[in-house]
Formats: C-alpha cells, sequence, structure tokens
C-alpha cells in the first residue's frame, strides 16, 4: 500500500500528540495516511506495552488510519545505527510516502531526538539504489520522500509551518486521549506522570491555540523543516 503520509514515531501516543489533528485533516480529505510506532513504549511508568498497543489501536480507528505497525524496538535503548536504519529504510520503502512526519529535533524525553535523527538518516538512505532491503523475500526499489517534518513536543520549538487544525482539535483531542493509561485521569490510581499531569494536558491545549492565534486561527500543528519551504502560489499561503 501506498501513502501520502506516513509518521513514524518513538513511542505510541507521540503521532496523536504531536500531529494528530494533521492527520485526520488529510484523511478527511482523501490522503492515505499510517503511523509506525517505533518501540512499544514498555518502559512508560503506567499501563503496560498490551495496554498501550490496544490504545494504539483505537487511537488509529479514531484517525482512520490506512496503517499502523509497531517495529518493537527497545524503549530508551534504540539505536542509530546500521540495523536500525535498515529497519526504517524497509518501511519507508514498503509504504512509499510522499511525506515523513517524526519526532522533534530535541525534547525531554532523549528518544525524540533520537527518532529525530533516526528518521531523518533513514529517509535518505531509503533512495540509494545499492542499499538493498528485501520484504517478503522480494527487493525493494528505493524511495526517497519528497518532504520530512517534525513536530513540536514538550519543549517549545519556533515552527517553521504551522497547519490549521481549527475544524480537528476534538478528533486529535479523542485520539490522544484514548491513551487513557498514560493521559490525565483524577480517578486513576497509578503513579503520577509528566504526561498524567493536569498540567501536560493543558500545555498541548494552549500550544495548539498559541500556534493557531499565530495564523489567524483558532487551533494549530507546527512543524519544523530542514529546508527551504517553496510554494507555487503566494496565494497558497494563508
Amino acid at each position: 500500500m501506498k501513502l501520502d503520509i506516513l509518521v513514524i514515531a518513538a513511542h505510541p501516543d507521540d503521532a496523536e500528540l504531536g500531529c494528530g489533528g494533521t492527520l485526520a485533516k488529510h484523511i478527511s480529505r482523501g490522503f492515505k495516511a499510517g503511523i509506525i510506532d517505533l518501540t512499544r513504549g514498555e518502559l512508560g511508568t503506567r499501563g503496560t506495552p498490551e495496554i498501550r498497543a490496544s490504545e494504539a489501536a483505537l487511537a488509529a480507528n479514531i484517525l482512520g488510519l490506512s496503517v499502523r505497525e509497531n517495529l518493537e524496538l527497545p524503549d530508551a535503548f534504540f539505536m542509530n545505527d546500521k540495523e536500525t536504519r535498515l529497519k526504517v529504510v524497509q518501511v519507508i520503502r514498503k509504504y512509499r510516502p510522499d511525506i515523513v512526519i517524526t519526532n522533534a529535533v530535541e525534547d525531554r524525553h532523549p528518544d525524540h531526538g533520537q527518532a529525530a535523527r533516526l528518521v531523518n538518516d533513514a529517509c535518505f538512505l531509503a533512495g540509494l539504489s545499492k542499499i538493498q532491503t528485501n520484504l517478503h523475500g522480494n527487493a525493494q526499489q528505493p524511495w526517497r520522500p519528497r518532504a520530512l517534518y517534525h513536530f513540536i513536543q514538550a519543549r517549545y520549538i519556533q515552527p517553521d509551518v504551522i497547519v490549521d487544525i481549527s475544524d480537528y482539535w476534538e478528533k486529535k483531542e479523542a485520539s490522544f486521549m484514548a491513551y487513557a493509561s498514560q493521559m490525565y485521569n483524577p480517578q486513576s490510581a497509578e503513579p503520577a506522570t509528566y504526561i498524567a499531569s493536569r498540567e501536560f494536558l493543558d500545555l498541548v491545549r494552549a500550544r495548539a491555540v498559541e500556534f493557531g492565534n499565530a495564523i489567524g486561527k483558532k487551533y494549530g500543528e507546527g512543524f519544523v523543516v530542514n529546508r527551504t519551504i517553496g510554494v507555487s502560489l503566494l496565494t497558497d499561503l494563508l
């Protein structure tokens, strides 16, 4: 299956929090999108990998994803080495996305920046014909995505581009709140964590309002790009 957009992120829930509104908006317009979770988030304080997997499936259904897979790399310990790069190259060549979205270039969780570097490198390497990968016994053809975007997470980063998600905030919120074991719940008896706090939930909402306000809209999601952004016409800009 060829996808228009493929999100490759460190943990289940990263994609929903970082770009759930953007995914929902594009899917509503007929684009095919999917998520590859690099790890199961097995070192998370709350819940279990099995619970996270069921929550990820629920979030995928809410967003209308065409694909969701987990590479089951070791949480907190995956490397940007040859073996891991080739695994990411394989999924890029499998789904041949035009756009790849990944984690913040740096953040409070070291896995986020590590994933950003890993995916950036794999996107380039996936286009090299002399790098050979196989899927189900068949040689894969080279494929390099046209664009790579990094969403913004806990730490503020000045975005290069902001997507208006005003009509998709509720769906984004539903997608990340599907991770009930991880998100704020005053009735939960689980240990307190950063992302399970009311303050974190307020931050996610406030960030969307801040980015929306920056472009004259109600809600927005910001992205960082490591290239010059071009448009065909000035009228393509808000």
